[in-house]
């Protein structure tokens, strides 16, 4: 037997679980569309887009600030985004003064205005500081979204979130890849939100 013969069914698993954890995120739609719905009414107040994440949580809290701050779509509006993890200075100073837990809690405190949104990225829902942030943003009025994967963990049980989206499956590769799908369809659809015209629900006419 050939090796490419042996390899196939790993091959043919590999795709079907990300298409399971990809369907059960299109059974997720019309919560997905409700928050992009409330993030666009938001972004249209005026408010910004606070993201952050651990490791490669990080980096996709990076890669969703520069695709609202700088849209590779010509055409597209730019709105307000940032990473909070994208300061080595700031996350390195609060975790040696006062723990790791309170790294995103403490940047949120000092950015964040009522009318903004938090997002916070967990492979397991179980990062600590991620939920620390998330408490704080709820407790400050923000609005709040978990993207999270496996069981979902505390993140997912947790009061302070307003909008739980979850990448079924325990493989962190696959995790990463439905993250990657979704907050591009996030972006995607707040843009198709804000760019409606008239009043969005939430909004009062001017």
């Amino acid at each position: 037997m050939s090796a490419i013969s042996t390899m196939k069914p790993a091959v043919s698993e590999a795709f079907a679980r990300r298409d399971r954890a990809g369907r059960a995120l299109a059974d997720d739609a019309e919560r997905i569309a409700r928050a992009c719905q409330e993030m666009a009414v938001l972004f249209r107040l005026g408010g910004k887009l606070i993201v952050f994440g651990n490791g490669g949580g990080g980096t996709d809290a990076a890669h969703i600030a520069v695709e609202f701050m700088h849209p590779v779509i010509v055409g597209k509006r730019a709105l307000p985004a940032v990473a909070l993890s994208n300061d080595a200075a700031t996350v390195s100073g609060v975790g040696n003064d006062e723990g790791l837990a309170e790294v995103f809690a403490h940047q949120v405190r000092h950015w964040a205005d009522t009318s903004d949104m938090a997002l916070g990225i967990s492979r397991d829902g179980r990062c600590a500081n991620v939920l620390r942030g998330l408490e704080t943003a709820k407790d400050q009025g923000l609005f709040t979204l978990a993207l999270i994967g496996g069981d979902g963990g505390a993140l997912a049980r947790s009061p302070a979130v307003d909008h739980v989206l979850v990448a079924g499956s325990d493989d962190p590769a696959v995790v990463k890849e439905i993250h990657v799908t979704i907050y591009h369809l996030l972006w995607e659809l707040v843009h198709v939100f804000f760019d409606q015209t008239g009043p969005l629900s939430g909004e009062t006419p001017g």
